[in-house]
């Protein structure tokens, strides 16, 4: 038989130009939503532990398996409770942000000592009264918050820290949420609910450096090619006289910063035994302490850091009430 063609794209998307390295593991948000509601910390951060899949009673009501059972993939996400390190304030000038004062907890953890820069004698009182004296120059209001990878299966021990704003309410509100927070742990239920979307911040599992067939998917040339198979057969043309940034060339494929859109959160649980297969998850192990399941699969490889962030562009039309789980799948991934 002849071969036959094959009617497809080009794969890989001049959307996420440049690919290069993301600058750290720990995903950087640039935004955040505005929320109705009293004040909130509008982010929290997990770890990867895998996927499996659930049977949930479908709520669209103009779905054709209304009221009926359908199967969802399903990523587990082990969070347990963050510390609140430090509140930052910020004013706004003409150049944007600018930090305006930082108030740090009186008492850390002692696997806060593994990270750098951290002040040897707070003192909260004196930055909160700045903060009340020069509260009309404050902009908004975000916290440090801490991951405690001693309690998952994480093979580490330094703490992952990162910025998470608080919106909702007035500024004098925000600014005592701010000071009942400092010092203490959060659990993910104080942030989010079962049923709501949220969005998933990561960085994608990287693949090192890779040529053009596989990194951009174009097509392999015939073996009477003059130089090589898996090569384009042009760098472009004459005039004008570069290489133009859409020609697909090798290069680093992976390890790249993403964000997706509007994960829906199926269950917060407390006992991590209610999602954990039989053998542990591949390359992860057992859920130990809270955990939280979202719809569908995310970005990075199972141990990543995955921030979660109050929807950018949440859907118009969602159920508010909890989904319906009848089943969750605890079969063995390696036969166990």
């Amino acid at each position: 038989m002849g071969h036959r063609k094959k009617h497809a794209p080009k794969r890989g998307s001049l959307a996420y130009l440049p690919r290069g390295r993301a600058a750290r593991q720990t995903g950087r948000i640039r935004f955040w939503p505005e929320v109705e509601e009293g004040p909130v910390l509008l982010g929290f951060a997990g770890y990867k532990a895998g996927m499996t899949y659930v049977f949930v009673v479908e709520q669209k009501p103009r779905s054709p398996n209304y009221g009926k059972e359908v199967v969802y993939p399903a990523t587990v996400v082990d969070v347990p409770a963050m510390i609140v390190c430090a509140v930052k304030a910020y004013s706004r000038d003409g150049n944007g942000l600018k930090t305006f004062t930082e108030a740090w907890a009186d008492s850390l953890p002692s696997d806060f000592e593994r990270i750098k820069g951290l002040p040897k004698e707070p003192k909260p009182e004196e930055q909160f009264r700045k903060m009340e004296k020069n509260l009309a120059e404050i902009a908004e209001f975000r916290v440090l918050g801490a991951t405690q990878p001693r309690l998952t299966s994480v093979p580490k021990k330094k703490p992952d820290v990162m910025e998470i704003k608080i919106g909702g309410g007035t500024m004098e509100e925000q600014l005592d949420y701010a000071k009942k927070l400092l010092g203490k742990n959060v659990a993910v239920e104080q942030v989010f609910k079962e049923g709501q979307f949220v969005d998933a911040i990561s960085v994608t599992k990287g693949k090192g450096w890779q040529g053009p067939v596989k990194r951009w998917g174009v097509r392999i040339l015939q073996h009477k090619a003059n130089k090589t198979k898996r090569g384009i057969g042009a760098l472009g043309p004459w005039k004008p006289p570069r290489v133009r940034y859409t020609v697909p060339r090798a290069g680093q494929m992976g390890y790249h910063q993403r964000t997706e859109f509007n994960k829906r959160i199926l269950k917060i649980g407390e006992n991590g035994e209610e999602v954990t297969p039989e053998g542990g998850f591949l390359r992860y192990g057992l859920v130990k302490s809270t955990y939280i399941m979202l719809r569908g699969s995310i970005s990075g490889p199972t141990k990543r850091l995955i921030r979660l962030r109050y929807p950018a562009r949440p859907p118009t039309e969602f159920r508010e009430s909890p989904p319906q789980i009848t089943y969750i799948s605890l079969k063995s991934p390696q036969g166990a």
